[in-house]
């Protein structure tokens, strides 16, 4: 996601792409966004620094097999290119890439391909990890569809569900449907990894990106409509349909978060 106040031209193509967009065709401003050859307003290049560490530096939680022997299912809705898509499978587990968008669809497949037969250092925190990953690579599905509707996930329930610049990508009036659709897909013992960006920005202020401070807690854990002003809040947890299980600073994210991000694990009463 394009920064919202130090790069003036990438925010005045967004915010201005999606002032004209009506909210019941939000979604459809990204496709539009992919099909004129603008993914570079949110583009990264390369997979969540924060996400690789969480995975391969807690092991205990984030184990890709299940006690039974089963490979754990990971998605990623939004996957824009597929790069946590490819990283997580590199880690061992099978991973869903979801985009509303058939060109990104497109592009993510074409990612995906390369990728997984010629990773990059970049997909690793650890030498120890990139070795493992040459025996124990779990598979990459890239669907195409809308987030909110369940005609592309086939009943299938998540282990591991990862958000970073979803969340923010969204109207906020959109929050509520977003947080319900989370417990919908999350498996009754599964994960919600959320790496919260932006925190910088004011809440009040236009997006996309939107100013999310506050938002995945109210969310979540206080079952609100996401709509907050970005005060401190009470940390009450009632209400919600989700704990929080983990909320750390990552010792490595992206350049655009200026240092403000945290990373949230959430699973469901």
């Amino acid at each position: 996601m394009a920064e919202a106040t130090q790069t003036p031209e990438g925010q005045t193509r967004l915010i201005r792409h999606f002032d004209v967009q009506d909210i019941k065709d939000y979604t459809d401003g990204w496709s539009q966004l992919w099909d004129s050859d603008d993914s570079d307003l949110w583009d990264r290049s390369k997979p969540s620094p924060a996400l690789i560490d969480l995975v391969e530096e807690r092991r205990d939680l984030f184990h890709p097999v299940t006690g039974d022997g089963r490979r754990k299912r990971a998605l990623v809705p939004g996957c824009g290119k597929g790069y946590d898509v490819v990283m997580l499978a590199l880690h061992g587990f099978d991973v869903y890439g979801l985009d509303v968008s058939a060109t990104g669809v497109s592009t993510a497949q074409d990612y995906a391909r390369g990728e997984l037969a010629n990773p990059q250092s970049y997909n690793f925190g650890s030498e120890s990890s990139a070795t493992e990953a040459k025996t124990k690579k779990g598979e990459v599905t890239i669907l195409q569809g809308d987030f909110f509707k369940s005609d592309w996930d086939r009943g299938m329930r998540f282990d591991l569900i990862y958000d970073y610049t979803f969340l923010c990508a969204l109207h906020p009036t959109m929050r509520l449907a977003w947080a319900s659709r989370m417990a919908d897909l999350l498996a009754p013992t599964g994960q919600l990894v959320c790496l919260e960006f932006p925190l910088w920005k004011d809440p009040k202020l236009p997006g996309p990106p939107w100013g999310l401070k506050g938002v995945h807690w109210n969310l979540l854990a206080q079952g609100g409509d996401g709509v907050v002003d970005g005060e401190e809040v009470e940390q009450s947890n009632e209400g919600g349909k989700f704990t929080r299980t983990l909320y750390v600073k990552p010792g490595r994210s992206y350049e655009q978060s200026r240092g403000t991000d945290m990373l949230s694990v959430y699973v469901k009463k």
